[in-house]
């Protein structure tokens, strides 16, 4: 297990690396979707809107790139843990409240057709993504990463022969 456990590491490294690039750098080319995007979720004030949907992608991209490249990796693990809770509960609050929209996660969002929603499919993939990104905070340790070599947040009991 020691051995695989890096590579698994790195794959989730990558994994979570690329979905946060790749979402963060389809919203910023287009401000007034990712702000028609956040404000469909009718959360936040008018006031913060804009804010929100500028630096949601920044920091999507910021903390992808952290990973990408593998450096404060726990941190960054966590980062898109939380990442993954902030859009699950909003994702869960629009389901929850019939919204019809879409989440806006890779670009656009908005208000669409009943039949164009697609909340379960969201929900799974910021699950999986979530348990990603708690597995990586608990094992960071990876292969062809930049920053240092991190310990594991807990040692795992000696076993006994």
């Amino acid at each position: 297990m020691s051995r695989v456990r890096p590579w698994a590491a790195t794959a989730a490294r990558l994994l979570l690396g690329v979905v946060l690039v790749v979402a963060g750098a389809l919203k910023l080319p287009d401000p007034a979707a990712a702000e028609r995007a956040v404000r469909a979720y009718r959360l936040l004030p008018e006031g913060l809107v804009g804010p929100v949907a500028f630096g949601l992608p920044v920091l999507e991209i910021a903390v992808g790139l952290a990973l990408l490249a593998g450096v404060l990796v726990r941190t960054a693990a966590l980062a898109a843990a939380a990442l993954m809770v902030v859009f699950l509960l909003g994702v869960g609050s629009a389901w929850a409240r019939g919204l019809q929209i879409d989440c806006g996660c890779f670009g656009g969002g908005g208000t669409v057709a009943a039949a164009d929603t697609a909340y379960p499919a969201e929900v799974a993939r910021d699950v999986a993504l979530l348990l990603v990104a708690l597995a990586l905070a608990r094992w960071p340790a990876s292969r062809l990463a930049l920053g240092p070599t991190p310990t594991p947040l807990w040692t795992e009991p000696a076993r006994v022969r």
